[in-house]
């Protein structure tokens, strides 16, 4: 029996990871859940799961639970902000840890699942995107099991052999036979949207992705292919990539989660329905299977595969990424974090689509980027890129 704290339990990869430890109840026990304010969906869970231990990151909130679930009779401890997730992250008796909290608010809880040498699956793409080098090392200080869940990485991962997959961030591509990774993505809503039409775009056409079931920020993401810019950047520490042997192509159907070319010319391929219970449930069960509980594929339905290479004009925000993955780790923190304020606005109606863009390059093109020496400098980069960021989004006319 497998013990698991599901760090962001009440968002969209935490309820899949719940819905892959219902489908095996012999295999795995929750023991943690955490959040960050959902107080009516936390209790629902505490009630049906019945933990030994919750954590919200709001004090406010975790108040809140405690009277609710001590009203029904619960004898859950709750736990309260950061310190209490990465409490979470860190029990003794816990063998694996999702880190599905969303943004750089989840660095600090993941990293504490990694210095307490857990397994940990990691759907928080932010980690990786901010603190690179200094998170693989601390993977193998602390003997942590570092295992991918975006469904990208994941294909990935599939489809590379198992010295790779057994040395994540310190692994040589070129000598395992691997010649480039194909990193697939959807192009979100506006694949064959005039890019000129973007600066209308309203919120709920952003959100709105065509595959996959996301929260709002990781949909404008998609939508802007932000989303697959931190995706090359994760890729290039996941899997120790130089630029040439990363490439993104759109694959609309998100059939193909992703591909991985080997210096013979073989190409393999990771298929699967667009539901995120597939990489949970090959990361909770590696390296044997276990039930996902999704539909398998019906190849007599899925109709052409279509590829194409992304349009720089639609998606400036991929071509920030990937410049600032080849200028370093100042400059990804930094664009991390211009980026989760960004977004925010948005969605508050604050600024435009394009804006996003437009101030995510001001952000990089303003900020003084040293080369980073210890975790709380790269605090203090992601701090000082979002007061960089807010000043040019007050500038913006709704």
């Amino acid at each position: 029996m497998q013990k698991i704290t599901v760090l962001g339990a009440t968002g969209s990869i935490g309820s899949s990871t719940l819905k892959v430890v219902e489908a095996n109840p012999e295999q795995y026990e929750v023991v943690a859940l955490a959040a960050h304010t959902n107080v009516e969906k936390m209790t629902a869970l505490c009630l049906y799961w019945q933990p030994v231990y919750a954590a919200m990151a709001d004090h406010d909130a975790a108040q809140q639970l405690r009277k609710r679930l001590a009203s029904k009779g619960l004898a859950t401890e709750v736990l309260a902000g950061e310190e209490g997730l990465c409490q979470l992250a860190s029990l003794p008796e816990v063998d694996m840890v999702m880190a599905a909290v969303v943004g750089a608010a989840g660095l600090s809880s993941t990293m504490a699942a990694v210095k307490a040498g857990k397994r940990v699956l990691l759907a928080n793409k932010e980690a990786l995107v901010m603190s690179g080098q200094f998170f693989i090392d601390a993977v193998y200080q602390y003997g942590a099991e570092l295992l991918p869940i975006d469904s990208e990485h994941n294909a990935i991962f599939q489809c590379l052999p198992q010295a790779v997959q057994h040395t994540p961030g310190r692994c040589d591509l070129h000598a395992a036979g691997v010649s480039k990774i194909l990193l697939t993505g959807s192009g979100g809503p506006f694949r064959y949207r005039e890019p000129q039409s973007l600066t209308n775009v309203s919120v709920e056409e952003a959100v709105a992705h065509p595959n996959w079931s996301m929260g709002p920020k990781i949909s404008v993401d998609s939508a802007t292919m932000m989303n697959k810019g931190l995706e090359y950047i994760e890729a290039r520490w996941l899997f120790n990539a130089k630029p040439e042997q990363l490439e993104v192509v759109i694959h609309p159907q998100s059939v193909i989660h992703s591909m991985v070319q080997m210096c013979d010319g073989s190409v393999l391929a990771q298929l699967g329905t667009p539901d995120m219970c597939t990489p949970i449930a090959h990361a909770m069960g590696y390296p044997e299977r276990v039930h996902a509980s999704v539909a398998p594929l019906d190849f007599t339905q899925i109709g052409e595969f279509t590829f194409m290479a992304p349009d720089a004009r639609r998606y400036p925000c991929l071509s920030l990424a990937i410049a600032a993955c080849e200028q370093g780790q100042a400059a990804t923190t930094s664009l991390n974090a211009a980026n989760e304020q960004a977004v925010a606005a948005f969605l508050a109606g604050k600024i435009g689509f394009m804006d996003i863009a437009r101030i995510n390059e001001q952000v990089l093109t303003q900020s003084s980027l040293p080369t980073p020496t210890s975790l709380d400098c790269l605090f203090e980069l992601d701090r000082i890129a979002r007061i960089t960021a807010n000043e040019q989004i007050a500038k913006v006319t709704p």
